[in-house]
């Protein structure tokens, strides 16, 4: 009997011993050993919290119509300004302190997240979940109350709501200086009872009177899962499809050409979470966290963290090194060249620092880069130089074996190969160029830095096209194809010029493809950002230079 005792004494300190580890090691924030079945139950529930309402066109109003009618907590540290309404804790009415819409200084500052009824509808929720339909609580329809009036870097805002029977909700909302939301619920439990709750988070955005996308940079859902960066067009995920993971790491948003709101998930919890077409233009992602057992008697805390801002690439980095934000910075599309965009970025920020100019930053760095290459394209030149003194005996080849092109090229790669010249040698400079170009292509279409930045003259935002066009100048009617600024011409003659000191295709088809060349990428470049256009000029102008003086000293006039 002694020895029964002890024995079961002893299994009551190892239970309790099991039972603190696991709750010390893992938390009550975790799904634990909640059956597959109650998983979609509460899955389930998420998927009919009503997260938006149809838009309807004769019923739209301003957002300062919308927020004028309502109870709101105001926002200002002086990047953002906006609301948050009472009623739900929604989170839907950002301005961007720093951006206005276009050129103009009197223009309006950027919207980027907006309230329901409104044109473009965009928002985050925040809320608790049960399986217990007799639990009350907060959703889109509570109003919380608060004595606070602003929200500020030095002054939170405290909201609160009891449901009558037993549970206080505890919200404290905080923003940084910058664009980063710290929303912690607080839930005191007297309700005579262990409750059993789960946490949600949710953005929702409807797109249908959102401009048509035309930027090669992503713009619909950006999300890192676990490390692992997805990204979907809004028309990836169709009315009524769902993308789910389970995921312990990263962020969810919406992301567009040079702004994106994102919610953070908890480090190291089990988060389901959900990318859905609601109907055909509205998207909601979210993610649903793992249970929370709250004793009787007791409170439990639980930290949202939203971002609702600019892609500004140097405070995404300093987000992903001190907050511990899984990959922040890749909210920036840095495409395929990541390991050549990122610190092109960093190198003409660099350079802006110290010149105080966007525009001669692109061209000091253009300066730089063929300073750089300078070793590579002296002997690729040296080699052209060569080929272009053999003109006059490439002229004879062709004379003697007229049209039979097979004899003039084994007698053409029989001259090269005498004279010990290596005609793919002229192609490596452009083959380091093209990551390069692709790159600075990049840099210039995702950089927030760089939009609106003034050069010199008529440029006045080196991520638009040049605006002083043929319609600008004649005034006249000029298809858009062909309807192009004065650098890009200005890049056009030079790459012309630069045709003219390599020696001719020998291949008469070869040879008009390459006279078209100029042309071709003239009207092209044209339609794209000024700063690429500048940047590739200079370095066009820096190659005739240098090519000429290496033809000089190989006597070819």
């Amino acid at each position: 009997m002694k020895d029964e005792m002890k024995s079961l004494s002893l299994a009551i300190v190892l239970s309790f011993i099991a039972i603190y580890s696991v709750n010390h090691f893992f938390g009550y924030n975790q799904f634990g050993s909640l059956q597959e079945t109650e998983k979609q139950k509460i899955a389930q529930k998420l998927n009919t919290v009503t997260s938006h309402v149809k838009i309807e066109e004769n019923v739209l109003k301003t957002t300062g119509e919308t927020i004028s009618s309502e109870k709101r907590i105001n926002i200002d540290n002086k990047t953002i300004k906006g609301s948050i309404r009472l009623k739900g804790g929604r989170f839907d009415n950002i301005l961007l302190e720093k951006y206005n819409e276009n050129l103009d200084d009197q223009s309006n500052k950027v919207e980027l997240l907006a309230p329901n009824k409104t044109k473009n509808p965009y928002f985050a929720e925040l809320g608790w979940l049960s399986l217990d339909e007799k639990v009350a609580l907060p959703n889109s329809n509570t109003s919380w109350e608060t004595t606070s009036s602003i929200i500020s870097p030095e002054k939170p805002a405290i909201l609160t709501w009891n449901n009558n029977n037993g549970l206080k909700f505890i919200r404290k909302i905080q923003i940084d200086k910058d664009y980063l939301f710290t929303i912690t619920d607080t839930i005191e439990n007297l309700s005579g009872e262990e409750v059993e709750l789960f946490p949600y988070a949710l953005l929702s955005r409807d797109i249908k009177n959102l401009p048509q996308n035309r930027s090669v940079v992503h713009e619909g859902i950006s999300a890192v899962i676990n490390d692992s960066l997805k990204e979907f067009k809004y028309g990836d995920i169709k009315d009524g499809d769902t993308e789910t993971f389970e995921a312990k790491t990263g962020w969810i948003g919406f992301s567009d050409r040079y702004w994106f709101s994102a919610l953070i998930l908890p480090k190291d919890a089990s988060n389901k979470v959900t990318l859905k077409n609601n109907n055909k233009t509205n998207y909601q992602i979210d993610y649903l966290g793992g249970r929370a057992i709250i004793p009787n008697g007791e409170a439990y805390s639980y930290t949202y963290k939203l971002y609702s801002g600019a892609k500004e690439i140097k405070l995404l980095d300093k987000y992903t090194k001190e907050d511990k934000i899984s990959k922040f910075d890749l909210a920036v599309d840095f495409g395929w060249y990541y390991f050549l965009t990122k610190p092109f970025f960093y190198i003409l920020d660099f350079l802006y620092g110290f010149l105080g100019n966007m525009g001669w930053a692109i061209l000091l760095f253009a300066a730089l880069l063929r300073l750089l290459m300078f070793p590579i394209a002296n002997k690729s030149f040296a080699n052209m130089a060569k080929m272009k003194a053999l003109q006059p005996k490439l002229d004879e080849i062709k004379s003697k074996y007229g049209d039979n092109q097979l004899l003039i090229q084994q007698a053409t790669m029989d001259l090269y190969k005498k004279e010990k010249i290596n005609p793919a040698s002229g192609c490596l400079p452009m083959l380091i160029q093209i990551p390069v170009f692709f790159s600075l292509y990049k840099v210039l279409n995702i950089a927030i830095e760089i939009r609106h930045a003034p050069f010199i003259g008529w440029i006045k935002d080196l991520s638009a096209p040049d605006p002083l066009t043929f319609s600008e100048m004649l005034n006249i009617y000029v298809p858009s194809f062909i309807n192009i600024g004065i650098w890009p011409m200005l890049m056009g003659v030079t790459m012309w010029i630069q045709q003219k000191l390599n020696p001719a295709p020998i291949n008469k088809d070869q040879a008009m493809m390459f006279t078209l060349m100029p042309v071709f990428f003239t009207f092209m470049l044209g339609h794209f950002a000024s700063g690429l256009v500048i940047y590739w000029t200079l370095s066009n102008i820096l190659s005739i230079i240098q090519q000429k003086i290496i033809m000089g000293k190989n006597g070819v006039k």
